[in-house]
């Protein structure tokens, strides 16, 4: 049975897409059968494997018109599917709402394909609409990217309450998987400080591995590449790497860590 993971966080910027795409690819290269789910109605994680405005997407998922065998596309990753997403998918909490037991209908679609893949990970809307429910009642658990900037911690209150509004109402087996930290600086005081703050908050929650600052990391979306395949040998490739071998300890302690 694979394990199903959203990465959320309603506040924009802080490295969400970034971490779905390089994730799920560096599982992928550690050979685990990994889908990214697309549900961002700007489509970066689907842009940055290197598909655009493609159509049918989750959005037809969703709203019923199309089976998810038929939308999920290989990647030139081996190992990877994605679900990508259009701009298609503004409109679908619209439509959405007067479907019966909307809240469930990404998971009734994930349900049908998860025994294919060993993770799935779904980049969520920076927002708390209906999409986001979809995805948190979908998920197993939750994974959170925060950034290492002035109030990094605005907002999380808002989502960990969604969090449990969902566990209350949909999906009582929700956790949190993790708590990433994005975009440290070595050179800033600020991003120590936000670490201690965000350890003091979380506790072992937070990932031992940081995901520094690193223009490769910037640059390899517009490439269509997720970073490991832009440029191994940078230091963003190595951090994201770094993050799925620690991210398959905890989910498995028998798995072999990635080689690096």
């Amino acid at each position: 049975m694979s394990k199903i993971i959203s990465i959320a966080n309603q506040k924009g910027g802080v490295g969400k897409t970034t971490t779905a795409i390089n994730l799920s690819s560096s599982l992928a290269a550690a050979e685990k059968r990994a889908l990214l789910v697309d549900t961002d109605p700007q489509a970066n994680s689907s842009s940055g494997l290197g598909i655009s405005h493609h159509s049918p997407s989750v959005y037809e998922v969703l709203i019923g018109d199309n089976s998810i065998e038929e939308v999920i596309l290989q990647t030139y990753m081996p190992h990877l599917d994605i679900l990508p997403s259009n701009i298609n998918l503004v409109g679908a909490e619209i439509e959405m709402v007067d479907i019966q037991n909307r809240e469930t209908l990404l998971k009734d679609a994930l349900n049908q394909i998860r025994d294919n893949y060993d993770y799935i990970i779904i980049d969520c809307p920076p927002s708390l609409g209906l999409i986001t429910l979809n995805s948190l009642t979908a998920s197993d658990s939750v994974l959170i990217p925060v950034q290492c900037e002035y109030f990094a911690l605005e907002g999380l209150g808002q989502l960990l309450n969604t969090i449990n509004i969902v566990k209350q109402h949909f999906n009582k087996e929700l956790t949190i998987e993790g708590v990433l930290l994005t975009m440290f600086d070595t050179r800033l005081r600020l991003s120590h400080q936000v670490t201690e703050e965000v350890k003091k908050y979380f506790g072992d929650k937070v990932y031992n591995t940081i995901i520094h600052r690193n223009v490769r990391i910037s640059e390899s979306p517009s490439f269509g590449k997720p970073v490991i395949l832009y440029d191994a040998i940078s230091s963003g490739a190595q951090n994201y790497m770094s993050l799925a071998s620690e991210f398959l300890e905890r989910n498995s302690p028998k798995d072999s860590s990635i080689e690096k």
